[in-house]
């Protein structure tokens, strides 16, 4: 049975690399299954539910970058990346019976709407899982700083931040064995422990309008409900 949401609306960024899943390239269709069956049983305790997800598993613009690529054309083919994870995020949802829309930071109808806030809000009222792809539409800004900027712009409750992690750690736990698991943090905690969180920018953006933020482990099913139940996983960032 479900239960109800702690939250009216959320938004949900989630990783392109965890996309990957076993695959170690591209799109896993079982880790895409996954995350839509995640996300269906998630609605069903009656939160609206907005979508940005990186493009980590198809091409990063800043890597590209140090390859010999071009920075505004590395980051343009890494919002196109997002595009891509976003339809096949739209096509896994509807597959699954549920309402879902794609809206891209620049226009490239018919492929999806162009973002605004009025029109995400508009598709969130009417239940549809928005997906909110392409970035914030300009380079030198990552999905995380996307997925702060429209949380603020829709007025979302929270913004949950989907990794392969369960929570926010003293270091990096897949590096470090003696790291330690924080329940809750605040912003000012995260800049003076220099803790890569999200990059800075996506950061002070949360910070400065007061929008909280949980990490939390999505590959692991289930997850996703309890925190929207306001159980404690993950961990919680919150305003001093």
């Amino acid at each position: 049975m479900n239960t109800t949401s702690r939250y009216k609306r959320v938004l949900l960024k989630l990783s392109g690399e965890s996309l990957m899943g076993k695959q170690g390239y591209g799109i896993d269709t079982e880790r895409l299954n996954q995350y839509a069956a995640e996300i269906k049983n998630a609605l069903a305790t009656g939160v609206e539910i907005a979508i940005v997800i990186g493009g980590g598993n198809i091409f990063r613009g800043l890597s590209g970058a140090t390859k010999g690529f071009d920075r505004v054309k590395g980051d343009q083919m890494g919002m196109l990346a997002t595009v891509i994870n976003s339809l096949a995020l739209c096509s896994a949802l509807e597959a699954a019976g549920v309402k879902a829309k794609v809206l891209t930071a620049v226009n490239m109808y018919p492929i999806g709407q162009q973002y605004s806030n009025d029109l995400a809000k508009e598709n969130l009222g009417k239940g549809a899982v928005t997906i909110l792809a392409g970035g914030t539409g300009c380079p030198y800004f990552t999905t995380d700083t996307g997925a702060a900027l429209r949380a603020i712009e829709i007025a979302a409750d929270v913004m949950l931040k989907g990794t392969r992690v369960d929570g926010i750690y003293t270091a990096d736990p897949e590096k470090d064995p003696t790291a330690t698991k924080f329940s809750r943090i605040s912003y000012d905690m995260i800049y003076a422990k220099g803790l890569k969180v999200m990059d800075l920018t996506a950061t002070t953006l949360c910070k400065e309008n007061n929008m909280p933020i949980v990490v939390f482990d999505m590959d692991t099913p289930g997850n996703l409900a309890k925190v929207l139940a306001g159980e404690p996983v993950g961990t919680e960032v919150y305003q001093d």
